[in-house]
């Protein structure tokens, strides 16, 4: 029973936690494809479509754990779409999502810039926190989806299987 009233608590905390990062990765990647867009000063085709897929991935996870948010809110434990399977299929998706997102921005910036040393990227700052926001956020989605797995471990031994709620 313990353990329900942690998930109760700390489900909302962790998507909220979740949301607030993707927000700023989202105003980080959407400024930096308005710019590009307007400017045309993206150093090659590739990095635009990198920024625009971590803004996709943004959208996403945005949307998603909003979604799953105000249903757990309302329901903790009485509905399919707030059950483990439920969150294991969002958050896998998420996870492969950012785990593109964040290798893909790290392999064009090499690993991080030393904005004083390079003259290549015109937006070094913002890439450079472009780059360290989605491995945070991937960070986040691996846990949360570790979590949900050791919860739908323990689902499926109380025999209500992975359809069944987070909370008992």
């Amino acid at each position: 029973m313990a353990v329900d009233n942690w998930v109760r608590k700390g489900h909302p905390v962790i998507f909220g936690t979740l949301i607030a990062c993707s927000i700023i990765e989202l105003a980080i990647s959407a400024w930096l494809t308005a710019r590009f867009h307007l400017r045309h000063d993206y150093t090659n085709v590739a990095e635009r479509d990198k920024v625009r897929y971590t803004l996709f991935c943004t959208a996403w996870t945005i949307a998603g754990s909003g979604f799953f948010l105000i249903l757990f809110l309302h329901s903790a434990a009485g509905s399919v779409l707030t059950s483990v399977l439920a969150h294991l299929i969002y958050l896998s998706l998420t996870w492969i999502f950012w785990v593109a997102a964040a290798i893909a921005i790290t392999t064009m910036l090499g690993g991080g810039l030393n904005c004083s040393k390079q003259d290549t990227f015109v937006y070094c700052t913002q890439l450079n926190a472009l780059e360290a926001f989605a491995w945070i956020i991937w960070i986040i989605v691996t846990f949360t989806l570790i979590f949900v797995c050791i919860r739908g471990i323990s689902a499926a031994r109380r025999g209500d299987g992975y359809r069944g709620g987070l909370v008992a």
